[in-house]
């Protein structure tokens, strides 16, 4: 199984370049891997009770380990996933060859595309994690709405994108969180255990209701039926695949996964035969009223997948049975029929059935196959459709789990069954009937050539429905061993598939609905005179999905104007009144601890502690911005000081290198704006705000008693000196719980370094986003912003050259003894910085400080050369540094995975090399490196943004060259 999923996804890689090199033809060898993968379903078929598993620790903390189980119900659905994958991809071929010559635009990103939703749609029917299950149901989601918006440029293809987006993923959302409650309740995500001994209470209950709600919105049921339909604007293969034989199928699946165990909730029979039974019955009479053909095969699909959710969730071994059937019946004939479809749009140039006539006189070998898929879906013998519905109609005559309710249902399902008739004949008739007309019509008479290869997936289908309705044992031995799972068992004696069961009420019913289905569609002229029954006749659910998204773009409009009201004060003010008011209106309503603490430690503490008190009370007067920054760094130190007071060395150097970069920032950006601030300003609103400061300080600070004063155990910060030492293998708690215990938080937090840097340069520049610093070679290009070029230089500079960059900048801006400082304290800091990353480990230091010490080494060298001193020094595109130190810390994560490790496991490992002899270090050293990576990244990125890009805003037209005198 982990190998089905590892060839698909090495196929989803490759099937750009396929396609790039050999165009539509690299669908073909594309096909052979899921072609391929059915031969280990048919060598691992489940037989005798044994169950092929699968189990690869990942993530044991959030029970997210790799749990794969090969059951019946695993093995017929992954036959449906692969065999009818192949076949669309093989299609794909012919069906994206375009006669005028042109080439698909995004073809290569579709085949990829359509290859990893053949894998993820086999890791979704056989994850037995239901948390992993998850994932790959969420990917089918986003891998459908990137094949629907396959024609990005038609509106009607983003929009139905979007809403099926939208509306699957919300029931993803609720059925996440049903998951998580039923997953907590039993003590286990696993599937198969939690349907043999499933939870009970209001809780539970809760959460098979969200269960319900994602599986039911995955398959199109009422209410959540139409974004089916309107997923129609994807090409015909899209169709094929996903809205007919497998992501459609997922919600049915789920629902036939869990019945076993969940049948018997009171919840459970009826929303699921309820919302089936109203999604059977609106959707055949939609599709009766479509002339569309893609329309009339997708409400059909709809109406189908409304009977298949009705027998699958009643709670019985035989209703079981046919639901199943009625599930292969459906993959075949319907994948079969959008392929049709997709031929008759590809060569007429057309699907609107007023616009057919005579195609079946013109195209026979499509007449033929598109009369054996239809005749599938009317449930006409010999084909397998009506051994389906005939197992239906048996087992609801004899169903006792539907209770008085049964009747009624049964009678449901006759009507249903009627509407499949009359849309099936309103297909194969308005598709290729000759209406009546002397001759063919314009799109029929100039129609294209049909390849046989364009025939052969949908023939396969029509064939096996032909072959299975004669032969349909295979398909029972298949069924019947996950049927009888069905704790209610199977009440009519082990009821076997077949074509013929001889005379009784099922073959009666069949009789009934194929003749009352003929009837109604040729008298259908008459009935529509007679009963002037609105299309719309139960309402358009689609409008209502325009109606809630317009309210809910009306509701956002008004919400954000009230509560983003642009100034920055007034939101700031918001959030620390709610930070104030929540905690201790709790802290003082609940039970609490009573607190004991001392103000200081030594005497020293409160020398610091004034200096910073005098600073921020400094701070909040001061109308000189830059003194008001230096103030507010004085804080900064402070902590650093009481940090390294308190024997934390670690904390305290990276508090001070943060604070000096912090301060660097500052000191860039306050060069764009006045000195001094308006005194108005200051006085505006000061005792509001000096109240609100005060509170936020005295609420902090008292929670933090608190909190302290509530632990009633031994405090964690005890443990991790030696986890660090012998888990990690280092003698610095900090830089280890940094990269190594607890590294998904890094992970995140290095990330947001990215995003944080990427948003303030985009803001910046606006239009050009990436390149390098401006380097002397640059020096009056356009891009780069005019400069005068000084090259007669002061004499108080000399001849020597200390910084390149520094010959570029106007000389009253220069400082001789700051370049020779640089020059000779930038290779010294850099030296520093190595030795922080090697050491952090053991010592104070790590990727984060080492990467701070190398950024303000950078910083230095453009505060004394200037801009092009900034590209001298490190004439990189600050994007890529960040983007490779993300990939590094990522590729960790990746590595050890693919190593048979948890992600983001760290490894031990000991070297013998020349000169150096014995040398020891971790795997964490990488990952450390990604994050110094991302600091330097991040101080290049805002050096070139906020300093270099300022710089040339804030010079001003250039004054005229000056011209070069020789020496």
């Amino acid at each position: 199984m982990l190998a089905i999923l590892i060839a698909h996804a090495i196929a989803t890689a490759l099937a750009p370049l396929l396609v790039y090199r050999w165009d539509r033809k690299a669908f073909y060898p594309l096909a052979l891997v899921p072609l391929g993968s059915l031969v280990w379903v048919a060598l691992n078929w489940p037989r005798d009770g044994h169950v092929p598993t699968t189990d690869i620790e990942w993530v044991p903390e959030l029970a997210m380990d790799v749990n794969l189980r090969f059951d019946s119900l695993a093995a017929v659905m992954s036959v449906l996933v692969l065999a009818i994958g192949a076949l669309v991809l093989f299609y794909c071929g012919d069906y994206f060859h375009h006669h005028d010559g042109r080439r698909e635009k995004r073809l290569p990103s579709f085949a990829a595309e359509l290859v990893a939703f053949s894998g993820a749609m086999f890791g979704l029917v056989v994850s037995d994690n239901m948390l992993v299950l998850y994932v790959f149901w969420e990917i089918t989601t986003v891998l459908s709405f990137l094949l629907v918006g396959h024609y990005a440029e038609r509106a009607t293809s983003r929009r139905a994108a979007t809403q099926a987006l939208l509306v699957t993923t919300f029931g993803g959302l609720a059925m996440l969180a049903g998951i998580v409650v039923l997953g907590n309740l039993a003590g286990t995500y696993l599937l198969s255990e939690l349907i043999a001994a499933p939870p009970t209470g209001v809780a539970a209950t809760v959460a098979v209701v969200l269960v319900l709600v994602g599986a039911l919105s995955k398959s199109a049921i009422v209410p959540l039926h139409f974004w089916l339909p309107g997923a129609m604007a994807a090409p015909s293969p899209v169709s094929a695949y996903l809205h007919a034989a497998a992501m459609v199928k997922a919600g049915v699946y789920l629902v036939a996964r869990m019945t076993p165990g969940f049948a018997d909730f009171s919840v459970w029979r009826p929303m699921a035969i309820v919302l089936g039974l109203a999604t059977l019955l609106l959707a055949g009479w939609r599709a009766i009223r479509e002339y569309d053909l893609k329309l009339i095969l997708a409400f059909g699909t709809v109406s189908q997948l409304g009977l298949i959710t009705v027998l699958v969730s009643a709670g019985s071994g035989d209703l079981m049975l046919a639901g199943l059937a009625m599930l292969v019946a459906h993959a075949m004939f319907k994948a079969a029929l959008f392929m049709v479809v997709g031929i008759i749009d590809h060569t007429t140039g057309t699907r609107d059935i007023r616009r057919l006539a005579w195609l079946g006189n013109r195209n026979k070998p499509l007449l033929v196959i598109a009369v054996a898929a239809a005749a599938s879906m009317g449930a006409i013998p010999p084909f397998f459709g009506f051994v389906a519905k005939e197992a239906v109609f048996e087992t609801m005559l004899h169903s006792e789990q539907l209770g008085p309710s049964g009747p009624w249902v049964l009678a449901g399902l006759v009507l249903g069954s009627v509407f499949t008739t009359i849309y099936s004949l309103r297909f194969v008739v308005g598709a290729f009937g000759r209406k009546g007309l002397p001759g063919p019509s314009r799109r029929v008479e100039e129609q294209h050539r049909t390849p046989v290869t364009f025939l052969l997936a949908p023939g396969v289908l029509a064939a096996a429905a032909l072959v299975f309705g004669v032969w349909p044992s295979p398909v029972d031995a298949a069924l019947h061993s996950y049927a009888e799972t069905v704790p209610n068992g199977v009440l009519l004696g082990h009821y076997q598939l077949a074509l013929w069961h001889g005379f009784g009420p099922p073959l009666l019913l069949s009789a009934v609905v194929i003749g009352l289905g003929v009837t109604v569609y040729f008298l259908r002229e008459v009935l529509r005179r007679r009963a002037r029954l609105p299309m719309e006749v139960l309402g358009n659910a689609d409008i209502v999905y325009d109606k809630v998204m317009r309210g809910l773009d009306l509701l956002a409009v008004r919400t954000t104007a009230i509560t983003q009201r642009g100034s920055i004060p007034a939101t700031q003010s918001v959030i620390l009144s709610v930070l104030v008011l929540v905690p201790v209106v709790v802290l003082a309503v609940g039970a609490r601890d009573r607190p004991g603490f001392e103000l200081w430690d030594t005497p020293l503490h409160t020398v610091v502690a004034a200096a910073a008190l005098a600073a921020a009370a400094g701070t909040t007067v001061m109308r000189n911005r830059l003194a008001a920054a230096l103030l507010v760094g004085v804080t900064g130190y402070s902590c650093g000081a009481i940090f390294a007071f308190h024997g934390a060395p670690d904390l305290a150097l990276t508090q001070f290198l943060v604070e000096t970069v912090t301060l660097v920032i500052f000191v860039l950006v306050l060069r764009s704006l006045p000195p001094e601030t308006d005194q108005a300003q200051i006085s505006r609103f000061r005792w509001p705000r000096a109240v609100l400061a005060l509170s936020v300080g005295f609420s902090l600070t008292t929670l933090a008693v608190f909190a302290l004063a509530a632990r009633d155990g031994m405090a964690v910060a005890a443990l991790l000196p030696d986890a660090a030492y012998h888990l990690g293998h280092g003698a610095n708690t900090v830089n280890v719980i940094l990269v190594d215990i607890r590294a998904w938080d890094t992970m995140g937090e290095i990330m947001v370094l990215v995003v944080a840097a990427t948003g303030v340069a985009s803001m910046v520049f606006r239009h050009r986003r990436f390149g390098s610093p401006p380097r002397v070679s640059d020096a009056g290009q356009p891009d780069i912003g005019r400069i005068a070029q000084f090259v007669d230089i002061s004499p108080a500079v000399g001849d020597i050259t200390w910084l390149r960059g520094s010959e570029f900048r106007d000389p009253q801006h220069r400082s001789l003894v700051l370049e020779v400082a640089t020059r000779i304290i930038f290779p010294l800091m850099m030296v520093l910085s190595a030795y922080f990353f090697f050491a952090g480990h053991n010592s104070p230091g790590g990727g984060f400080a080492g990467g701070l010490t190398a950024g303000l080494a950078v910083v230095l060298r453009y505060i004394a050369g200037g801009r092009y001193e900034l590209g001298e020094t490190i004439p990189l595109d600050a994007g890529k540094v960040l983007g490779a130190g993300l990939t590094l810390a990522a590729g960790t994560a990746a590595t050890s995975l693919l190593l048979g490790a948890p992600a983001l496991s760290s490894a031990l490992i000991e070297l013998t090399l020349p000169v150096l002899g014995q040398v020891t270090f971790m795997t964490t050293l990488f990952f450390d490196l990604g994050v110094y990576l991302i600091v330097v990244g991040l101080v290049l990125d805002v050096l070139r943004s906020l300093g270099a890009r300022l710089d040339v805003e804030l010079a001003g037209p250039a004054p005229a060259r000056a011209v070069a005198k020789p020496r």
